[in-house]
């Protein structure tokens, strides 16, 4: 299994951005956490394997109906712990 941790900047809150980001991470088959960060931005941490987390990418890169990604920040590991679920934390 691997990981990401992503920070997604552009309009990504206030438009259901964390919610259309759990759908589609459990439509996956991933697991891991999104959150609203205090600049603005999201956060984002997945874990999954190489090809599920590259088809989550190319949709963090169009993201949600009423949002704009305006950049990814990106960084990928191998995942030390595997959760059961993906929450949006609040």
């Amino acid at each position: 299994m691997e990981t990401i941790k992503a920070t997604v900047e552009g309009k990504v809150q206030g438009v259901l951005f964390r919610k259309y980001t759990q759908i589609e991470a459990i439509k996956l088959g991933l697991t891991g956490l999104v959150t609203n960060q205090i600049d603005g931005t999201v956060y984002i941490e997945s874990c999954g394997t190489k090809i599920q987390l590259d088809s989550f990418i190319k949709w963090l890169n169009k993201g949600s109906p009423f949002s704009r990604v305006d950049k990814i920040n990106l960084e990928w590991g191998i995942a030390m712990e595997k959760t059961d679920s993906f929450v949006v934390k609040y």
